[in-house]
């Protein structure tokens, strides 16, 4: 079985202002507090979601 890639998102700026899909697709994420870390699995779905927020959060390759 092939090692999956993951990403580490991590939130750095605040939601507060931004627009309702952005919002929501933060919560999809599971980033709910500032400076809260998830890990994901890379694959296009969760790349698509990281570009509608990008300017919202930090990403990281995981090891």
């Amino acid at each position: 079985m092939a090692k999956e890639n993951k990403v580490i998102i991590t939130l750095v700026k605040s939601p507060i202002g931004s627009k309702k899909n952005q919002k929501d697709t933060l919560k999809a994420l599971g980033l709910t507090k500032m400076h809260k870390s998830v890990e994901k699995v890379n694959n296009e779905i969760i790349q698509g979601m990281i570009r509608t927020v990008e300017h919202l959060v930090k990403v990281e390759e995981s090891k």
